[in-house]
């Protein structure tokens, strides 16, 4: 998609297509200084064409001159096209582009405004940080009742016994774990859809997408979470092994998953990490629903990421917990 960073203190360029629909020097000369800015890589193209590469994702952004843009007139405003879900920055973004503009005009003529930028999402959807916010709110939320819900019974259950008494029934690892998570998912189920009603109601957040891909998108988060806390209550052996690791897995992935703010506006060399954590792809998931209204069947890198860490996440559970450790 067309970024907006910032590496070694000096922003990337904006791709930035633009529309000249006036036929003047005044704009010809405006045209030629945009082209010739560094802060800018220009595409040049018909409103339409330009758009579909927008939503694409291959440019940031669309400025499109008016046909009255005239030096010798009055003020003209200037259309910026922006695609709020791809571009979360918007108003970095303004302020750059407004800055830039302006020193633009100020080469062409330094009397008076030539022109005032207004912004227009080709989605024509409001994007609120609230909106933003509350699907990185319910994976993090997800998360920690996963792993409570899982990690912490496995090591009670031990302590308890129960697993030692399991042990000579005919039950399998597999069946056992299985077993656990779809009864703990149904709990977390619940208390999620609390959380998720009361921001709906009381917050007016606007969930763009199908409640039934947001819902699937959450049980298939929830099973890897579970299956990751049954992971960590079987290699910890007491309540107080398994509290400092699921500490020291849960509050790095709450700075570096995307939670409070994008991953690509972190440094170029952390993200392809930050991005590949569980946490971050089921934000991502959660988010690509909420906001974007993704389908759920939709086929991208959140839908591979998060089918890996399915099979990863079960492949560890099961590996880890053996009946004969508990036995003895």
């Amino acid at each position: 998609m067309g970024a907006f960073s910032f590496s070694g203190g000096e922003p990337d360029p904006i791709n930035l297509g633009l529309v000249n629909n006036a036929d003047s020097s005044a704009s010809k000369n405006f045209s030629e200084l945009v082209i010739a800015d560094p802060l800018f890589n220009v595409t040049l193209g018909k409103e339409d064409a330009l758009k579909e590469q927008l939503i694409l994702g291959d440019q940031t952004a669309i400025l499109v001159i008016p046909k009255n843009f005239n030096s010798n007139e009055g003020s003209s405003e200037l259309k910026l096209l922006l695609d709020a879900s791809q571009v979360r920055q918007q108003g970095v973004i303004k302020e750059v582009l407004n800055s830039s503009l302006l020193s633009i005009e100020n080469e062409l003529r330094g009397i008076k405004p030539m022109f005032t930028l207004k912004i227009e999402d080709v989605k024509a959807r409001p994007q609120r940080y609230i909106d933003f916010l509350l699907p990185g709110l319910l994976a993090f939320m997800l998360m920690n009742l996963c792993l409570a819900g899982s990690g912490f019974n496995i090591v009670e259950y031990r302590r308890r016994g129960i697993l030692k008494r399991l042990f000579v029934t005919p039950i399998l690892p597999k069946d056992f774990i299985i077993s656990i998570v779809l009864a703990r998912m149904v709990i977390v189920l619940m208390q999620i859809s609390v959380v998720l009603g009361l921001a709906t109601v009381l917050l007016d957040i606007n969930i763009v997408g199908s409640f039934l891909s947001l819902y699937a998108m959450i049980i298939l988060g929830a099973f890897i979470f579970l299956c990751i806390g049954f992971c960590l209550g079987s290699v910890a052996k007491t309540q107080e092994a398994i509290r400092p690791i699921v500490g020291l897995i849960t509050f790095p992935q709450l700075v570096l998953s995307g939670v409070f703010f994008p991953i690509s506006s972190m440094p170029d060399l952390l993200q392809p990490f930050a991005s590949a954590l569980p946490l971050s792809v089921i934000v991502t998931g959660l988010r690509d629903v909420a906001n974007d209204g993704v389908s759920l069947f939709a086929f991208n890198s959140t839908a591979l990421g998060i089918g890996c860490w399915m099979i990863l996440s079960f492949i560890l559970a099961t590996r880890y917990f053996v009946w004969k450790d508990v036995a003895n």
